[in-house]
């Protein structure tokens, strides 16, 4: 450690990340905030029993003395790469407020970085990441292929969000670079299935800021088998290069970093970003300019910067997003800054965006929409009112949205039975009008008998026999006009978070759920809810397992459920990654149940994705009912939360 004076007053950045299993978590906890707090370092600690993940700021001799501590506290940073740099202290308050670097926030988390959007599925075993490329070695890679023809085999492939890549990012001759471009680091995984047969078979270069990134994505990668198993990753990444090759190398542009720096570049840095609105070239973030809809920081030159303007980036336009003549409601929490919260998990190579409202509702934007699909001979309007007690409790955090599906079936009735007389005589029974038509609404269905005339319910028919409690097993026509009608739904009404089925509206969530990747695009959506389900015997449900996260909820063998029986709903349940799905069986009937504890096993499920959604939620320990209403009361005071 240095003594020089000027030294001790140069203000700097440390980052570093390890990963490696914490034996007490909680006596690192308690070093970590008496170790910061003595020398007086501003930032953010995220701790879990896999690792720590740090970006601190201070005195650059405090700096020092954290890693000389750290190191002689523990062995378990013997060997951690501190990425340690000299800068100007934070000039800019409200940036330095945004990036964490007015206070220390020091937290524990489930995962130093989260890779998938999906809550429920397990993080790939980072031993089992892509090999260290030093810079040099990236470098001499990349200098190597420069040599070759473009058929090198060799993919250069970005892990960082777009506004990163924006303002810079590596280019070499005849090397193919993807940029995924996606928004925030768990859409990644996503991006990589999709590409998996363009990845396939390729020597795979990857870089990210820091690195911590690249040793999840690189695993996630590797974790795909045969022919994804040479993975490499720039070692202290970009940062790292960037000291390397002052110059910036194969490098062009600017690094983005996650502090008060904004981004840094080398001795030659140009400047490669454009302004949204007119398209000069631009590359600062300062003004913090996002996006109206998603959040995410977009370039606007200070020429086009209007206080009162809404910015659509390019994901957004893509989707056909555009500002209308509504003004959005601006409220607290839209303005609120990154550093207002404490996020679930936050590193020093990725930041959490607030997420914006759906079009102009900020209202409905921090709730789950769920698609709810109902039963055979069943409506939109009958539906929402069997489930209005599972709504009613479930309104702070899900908004239902029915609908009726595409097949009209007939009005059925059955004619009384007739008795034998008394005295033996032949049994008679006066003809049974049917039912009048007034009031009666329109039943629906979304799997057909094959002999289905496509008939609609103008006129009762008599039923032909007794209820068949099995009936549902021959009522497998009309798949296809149930997916095209569901598409128009998602493509009108749509987006939604996820779609609840109750009996058959299940067994078409199924089919929906198996063909998910193959309908992406059309429906998007990131769980499903079968209630009182089965599956049908159908092509289109032979991709076992079916990996979309799942909640099964049905009644067990003695829940007097007398249409859909315990096996059979097990039986569907079975069809779904075990690692993704849960089970709640219950003793209420053919229904979809509202009490303690099946409501609560509910709400667990679906509050884990609306803490995802709500990427600005607090971490709070606690059960599901604790946290979610912490985050609907904004993050105040959780003792004085009222449980649901």
């Amino acid at each position: 450690m240095s003594d020089d004076k000027s030294a001790t007053d140069q203000y700097g950045v440390l980052l570093y990340y390890n990963y490696v299993d914490i034996p007490n978590l909680n006596d690192l906890l308690t070093f970590y905030r008496s170790n910061c707090s003595s020398l007086s370092l501003l930032g953010r600690v995220r701790l879990s029993s896999h690792g720590v993940n740090v970006t601190v700021g201070g005195n650059l001799s405090s700096l020092e003395r954290h890693i000389e501590d750290l190191k002689a506290n523990s062995n378990l940073f013997h060997g951690t790469d501190f990425k340690l740099a000299t800068c100007h202290q934070p000039l800019n308050d409200e940036v330095a407020k945004e990036c964490g670097f007015t206070s220390l926030s020091i937290r524990i988390v489930k995962e130093l970085v989260t890779l998938s959007s999906h809550p429920l599925l397990k993080s790939p075993e980072i031993s089992n990441a892509g090999r260290h490329l030093s810079a040099l070695e990236f470098h001499s890679t990349l200098h190597n292929a420069n040599k070759e023809s473009p058929e090198n085999n060799l993919v250069l492939l970005d892990a960082r969000n777009l506004y990163e890549t924006r303002i810079g990012k590596f280019h070499a001759p005849n090397v193919e670079t993807l940029d995924p471009q996606v928004r925030q680091y768990s859409d990644f995984s996503s991006w990589i299935d999709d590409r998996g047969e363009q990845l396939k078979g390729k020597n795979i270069l990857m870089y990210c800021t820091g690195g911590i990134r690249c040793e999840m994505a690189s695993a996630y990668i590797r974790s795909k088998g045969a022919g994804f198993e040479n993975v490499f990753q720039l070692f202290g990444g970009i940062q790292r290069y960037l000291e390397q090759f002052p110059d910036g190398g194969y490098f062009k542009g600017k690094n983005f970093v996650f502090d008060h720096r904004i981004s840094v570049g080398g001795s030659d840095a140009s400047t490669i970003g454009t302004c949204l609105i007119c398209q000069c070239s631009f590359d600062d973030y300062s003004s913090r300019c996002r996006c109206t809809y998603c959040r995410m920081l977009v370039l606007v030159c200070h020429s086009c910067q209007n206080e009162s303007a809404q910015y659509v980036c390019e994901l957004c336009q893509k989707q056909g997003k555009a500002v209308g003549s509504k003004q959005l409601i601006e409220n607290d929490e839209s303005k609120k800054s990154l550093a207002d919260v404490e996020f679930l998990n936050l590193s020093s190579d990725t930041v959490l965006l607030p997420r914006a409202p759906r079009g102009d509702d900020v209202s409905t934007s921090r709730k789950l929409r769920i698609l709810c699909l109902h039963g055979f001979r069943q409506n939109a309007s009958s539906f929402k009112g069997r489930t209005a007690s599972l709504a009613k409790k479930l309104k702070k955090i899900a908004e239902f949205v029915f609908i009726d599906a595409p097949h009209e079936v007939p009005f059925i009735y059955h004619t009384p039975v007739p008795v034998p007389h008394v005295d033996g005589s032949s049994p008679s029974l006066p003809a049974s009008p049917p039912p009048p038509l007034e009031n009666c609404k329109k039943k629906f269905a979304w799997f057909t008998a094959p002999d289905f005339d496509g008939s609609s319910g103008v006129e009762w028919k008599v039923a032909n026999g007794p209820f068949d409690p099995l009936q549902y097993q021959q009522q497998t026509g009309g798949c296809d006009i149930s997916i095209s009608h569901l598409e128009n739904v998602f493509s009108q009404e749509g987006p939604f978070d996820g779609i609840l089925g109750f009996s058959q509206g299940a067994a078409m969530t199924a089919v929906i759920s198996a063909q998910q990747e193959k309908l992406k695009g059309k429906m998007d959506f990131r769980f499903v809810v079968l209630c009182s389900g089965f599956a049908l015997h159908l092509k289109e449900m032979e991709c076992s397992p079916i990996k979309c996260p799942s909640l099964h909820i049905f009644g067990n063998e003695h829940g007097q459920d007398r249409q859909i029986a315990n096996q059979t709903s097990k039986e569907l349940a079975s069809l779904y990654d075990s690692g993704c799905s849960v089970i709640v069986e219950h003793d209420c009937g053919h229904i979809i149940p509202t009490r303690s504890p099946y409501i609560d096993e509910i709400k667990a499920f679906l509050g884990r994705f609306l803490l995802a959604k709500n990427r600005t939620m607090p971490y709070v320990a606690g059960d599901a009912n604790t946290v979610i209403c912490y985050y609907i009361k904004g993050g105040r005071d959780v003792e004085n939360a009222v449980k649901f």
